[in-house]
């Protein structure tokens, strides 16, 4: 434990290193708020803007596919124009998106909104993990600094239900973009004077077609998986999922022939950064897809208020906290790729527990602590990795390269895990008679719908359809998280064989790319 805490005390006691890793972690926070904070409004955005089960997924994965799509982008650009610079323009847009979202009418607006604040949140998260190489250039304290981001990147996912849960509990679901004011008004007045700037790349230049390529690959995949897992796979689905892998193999062929890449792609031929990257997705999406999930089990099928619901989630958040510094000392002991393989069970303990147990306040709050357990752990671990395999020039890089990877999970999590519940909640579904056929269409769609259908009705016709509704989320969840549980021991056998640490081989191939 004294290795872990010696450095941490170190910062904590230097003045300009605790500011800042205090300015570093503010936007960490809000940015991965943002992921699922919107997930306990969506009763409320149902009920408001009256979205279709479509422009519901959108509302809350329009920030991450587009973050997702820009990473890469922002990460190079980072470290070309310096990362500061980037912090401060990022957090300064973001603020004041958040605040034209908060006046949206319609959905369509909502879905605008939320994708210009993943182009801000963009250019942030690559930047906090590069300016953490820079401001913390001895190795112990560069780690326990990594340890502080990676808890904050899974507590910031996690607490968005608590904040959105205490917020909607006195307020209407626009409280939720006022969020961002607090956290990035620090960031906006310090970062120029204690954070050091980032070493830039010389002979600046901007690759446009591989940015353009780059994002029409994301962007374009991503919206392949969302409309097959929502309308169904027809030729939109198709042909926008042929249309990413092409541009994704054209931004792979420009960037293996440039003399400075976008992403340099021998990155990904060092163990510890490509097998990282593949976990750092999969963890993402289990976090998000179970809050997602969570969310609507506890307000919609279990009636439990937003603060209650927020609430039952604390002791998780709390575990993670303790999880993901408390991992530092053990991974020092213990081989990274049994560390993450152990924390992966347990996230898959999380969806075995739905899919064996009755779904209660109890079982939601013990899965999540087991989820939240495991996640933070990972993200600690191998973030840690990444960015100590790589060399120094590439910090942005790597680290966009990170961040894609947990939008991605993001998306994933909300449309593959989502997406399934989503379709074998209309196959169970059965309407009570004698309700108008429209108000059935609506219902069959999603659970917030059926909610938000319920609220019209008189209280026998509510409470049946509701009830009807519930059983029919509740037998989804239970069936997709069998497959979930069976998706992750999978991922346990890959990280076991491949991801074997240290590796001579990773630290010559660094060391050749250095030079």
């Amino acid at each position: 434990m004294s290795t872990a805490a010696n450095p941490l005390v170190a910062i904590l006691k230097d003045r300009s290193k605790a500011l800042a890793l205090f300015v570093i972690m503010l936007p960490v926070l809000l940015v991965t708020i943002d992921n699922t904070i919107l997930n306990f409004s969506l009763p409320r955005i149902a009920s408001a803007l009256s979205p279709s089960a479509a422009q519901q997924l959108w509302i809350i994965d329009a920030y991450s596919i587009v973050l997702a799509g820009l990473l890469v982008t922002m990460g190079g650009a980072g470290d070309r124009l310096g990362h500061r610079k980037m912090l401060f323009i990022g957090c300064s847009g973001f603020a004041a998106v958040s605040l034209i979202v908060v006046f949206s009418q319609q959905a369509w607006h909502l879905i605008a909104g939320r994708a210009v604040l993943g182009f801000f949140g963009a250019m942030i998260l690559p930047a906090t993990l590069a300016l953490i190489r820079s401001a913390f250039e001895d190795r112990e304290e560069r780690r326990i600094a990594v340890a502080v981001w990676a808890t904050c990147l899974t507590i910031g996912s996690a607490l968005g239900p608590l904040v959105g849960g205490v917020l909607l509990q006195y307020y209407d679901w626009q409280s939720v973009f006022l969020v961002a004011l607090p956290f990035l008004a620090p960031v906006i007045l310090f970062a120029p004077f204690c954070l050091p700037e980032s070493e830039k790349q010389p002979a600046f230049s901007i690759d446009y077609w591989s940015i353009t390529l780059s994002l029409v690959a994301m962007v374009s995949l991503m919206f392949a998986l969302k409309h097959g897992a929502t309308e169904g796979i027809d030729a939109w689905a198709i042909s926008t999922f042929i249309c990413g892998l092409v541009f994704g193999v054209l931004f792979v062929r420009r960037q293996l022939v440039l003399k400075d890449p976008l992403l340099d792609l021998k990155l990904f031929t060092i163990p510890a950064f490509s097998v990282s990257i593949a976990v750092n997705l999969v963890s993402l999406g289990l976090l998000i897809g179970f809050i997602y999930l969570a969310t609507q089990l506890m307000q919609i099928v279990l009636g439990s208020s937003p603060l209650v619901a927020s609430l039952n989630l604390v002791p998780g958040q709390v575990l993670a906290i303790v999880a993901g510094m408390a991992v530092v000392p053990v991974v020092q002991r213990i081989a990274p790729n049994r560390v993450i393989a152990f924390c992966l069970v347990l996230a898959g303990a999380a969806f075995m527990i739905f899919a064996l147990f009755d779904i209660s306040m109890l079982t939601i709050a013990v899965a999540f602590a087991f989820l939240n357990i495991g996640v933070a752990a990972i993200t600690t671990v191998t973030n840690d990795l990444v960015l100590s395999s790589v060399p120094a020039d590439s910090a942005g890089s790597a680290s966009s390269v990170s961040e894609t990877a947990y939008e991605a999970g993001v998306v994933l999590g909300t449309t593959l895990i989502g997406g399934a519940v989503a379709w074998l909640y209309r196959a169970h579904f059965v309407a009570p008679a004698g309700i108008d056929v429209s108000a059935v269409m609506q219902a069959e769609e999603t659970l917030p719908g059926a909610y938000a259908v319920s609220q019209t009705l008189s209280g026998e016709w509510a409470d049946s359809l509701l009830e009807s509704a519930s059983q029919a989320f509740t037998q989804s969840v239970q069936l997709t998280s069998l497959g979930v549980a069976a998706t992750v021991l999978a991922v346990v056998f890959i990280v076991l064989k491949y991801l074997k640490l240290p590796s001579s081989e990773s630290a010559e191939l660094a060391t050749e790319m250095q030079d």
